[in-house]
């Protein structure tokens, strides 16, 4: 294989898919974050803010979701380990000039493999609650954006996706 060739781990040798053995990986702290966005009309974004949505506080309920994503994850991705993690935080901004809400989630544990993808799937559930909860009202929203800012732990370290926006 040349250098420059990744090898994607989730292949065994034959090619067929299988989950990673972590047996031997070290017992490290990590934590990864993950954004997205929920694009929407000015009117939608304004209910939300002032918590005026006949739902009730739409984002309490994305919160409560993203963070029963984030422990759902091995659940929903065939490949990914179940975790025990220790910390899941979701955070809203409301990007009033973007008519947008933001989402960050953080997620952290101690163990042999890294929390990316239960962060990038807490941010999702997050989205998606926060869509299905103003569908109603505004049924073209768009969610975008969804990617890892940020992971630290394990031999590979810290990373940084340029220009995060944290």
């Amino acid at each position: 294989m040349a250098q420059d060739e990744v090898k994607l781990t989730h292949l065994n040798h034959k090619g067929e898919a299988n989950m990673v053995d972590v047996t031997d990986k070290a017992v490290t702290s990590r934590t990864a974050i993950a954004e997205g966005f929920v694009r929407m009309n000015a009117e939608t974004l304004q209910l939300i803010a002032q918590k005026g949505h006949k739902k009730g506080d739409v984002l309490a309920v994305a919160r409560i979701a993203g963070i029963q994503g984030a422990k759902k994850c091995a659940d929903l991705i065939p490949l990914c380990h179940p975790l025990t993690l220790s910390k899941v935080q979701i955070d809203f901004e409301i990007l009033a000039e973007l008519s947008s809400v933001r989402i960050e989630a953080m997620c952290k544990l101690s163990g042999q493999t890294g929390v990316e993808m239960e962060a990038l799937t807490a941010v999702s559930v997050a989205a998606l609650t926060l869509f299905d909860m103003c569908k109603a009202v505004d049924p073209g929203m768009q969610i975008d954006g969804i990617r890892v800012l940020h992971k630290q732990g394990g031999k590979s370290g810290v990373w940084e996706a340029e220009s995060a926006s944290r």
